[in-house]
């Protein structure tokens, strides 16, 4: 392989990293190991229906970014004590070699005493526990590996942020599998997450040259931030078609809604129940078609529910649906 060009930098915006990513893989020729970490945010395979691996109400209240990747795989969460590393390379066609990539990183960690071993598909484990997931995607003939280190995250955030809203589904997307995982805070308790980043680097920049960002590469990935990884249509509307059932009980009566997620938004609304209706329901289903799949647009959305049932309220239906 030719020479390889070691990044890392302090730039913490989950949408700037993953815009940087592919800025890297589709805009670049040379190699890269890249190291980076997040502020909270879920990060989204590129095949999933975002809409059933989140918990929406969970990452509203906390601030927590939704984006979505390059790669395919499950939903993960991030935050700042969890480290991502990136390699981007030539491909070399063939069958593609997880651990090969993987292996830097497991020797690394060997070398601290901490008896990481690659497992399975794309995961390193220790103990049998996972500490990190990898994927991959191909660009031409050039590659990009990517994989999270988890140091300390917070685990009651990240089982927060991927619980799965309460809806019957039947979906074209990838259900993310939650498998045991650990901390690499366990194995090494007098670490920060300061000095194994920095450690790391160190261990990676022997066989690498440092590079840093230049201002037009700056402003070429914000461009893709911009066009790209802030949009709702990438991060959440991209999300399949799903057939989605929503139904409880209110003071009201049995409340039944059925839909589809197409590009993120509701269609094919349909509802039904043991409710009283002031008006054709109807009506008001066809109206919710076309609605980002939202809390905040499906309640202004839901805010005339009064007038077609009675004694209906909007905010009680989407708490529970967002639930």
């Amino acid at each position: 392989m030719d020479k390889v060009l070691f990044l890392t930098h302090d730039f913490t915006d989950p949408q700037f990293n993953l815009a940087s990513e592919e800025y890297l893989l589709k805009h670049r020729k040379e190699n890269f190991i890249y190291l980076w970490r997040n502020k909270p945010a879920v990060i989204v395979g590129v095949n999933q229906n975002a809409l059933q691996e989140i918990n929406l109400d969970y990452t509203e209240k906390n601030g927590v970014k939704i984006v979505r990747r390059l790669t395919g795989g499950g939903a993960v969460y991030h935050d700042l004590n969890n480290l991502c590393y990136t390699v981007i390379t030539e491909s070399g066609g063939g069958e593609y070699d997880y651990g090969k990539f993987a292996k830097p990183v497991v020797e690394y960690l060997n070398s601290l005493g901490v008896k990481a071993e690659f497992s399975g598909r794309n995961d390193i484990t220790v103990d049998g526990k996972k500490i990190s997931g990898t994927a991959h995607t191909v660009f031409g003939n050039r590659v990009m590996h990517h994989g999270t280190l988890l140091f300390n995250t917070d685990m009651a955030a990240l089982t927060g942020a991927l619980k799965p809203n309460r809806l019957k589904t039947e979906s074209k997307g990838i259900k993310s599998v939650r498998a045991r995982v650990a901390n690499i805070i366990e194995y090494l308790p007098d670490t920060t997450i300061s000095e194994f980043t920095r450690g790391l680097s160190e261990y990676l920049k022997k066989s690498c040259e440092e590079y840093r960002f230049t201002t037009e590469d700056i402003s070429a990935i914000n461009k893709l931030v911009q066009e790209k990884y802030s949009t709702y249509e990438w991060n959440i509307g991209r999300s399949p078609s799903g057939k989605n059932l929503f139904e409880k009980k209110f003071p009201f009566g049995i409340f039944s809604f059925s839909f589809d997620t197409v590009d993120g938004k509701v269609q094919n609304a349909r509802i039904f129940g043991d409710f009283f209706s002031a008006k054709d329901i109807n009506g008001f289903a066809d109206s919710l078609n076309g609605v980002r799949f939202t809390q905040k647009d499906l309640l202004a959305a839901f805010s005339i529910i009064g007038e077609y049932i009675s004694g209906a309220n909007a905010e009680e239906i989407i708490a529970a649906l967002f639930a």
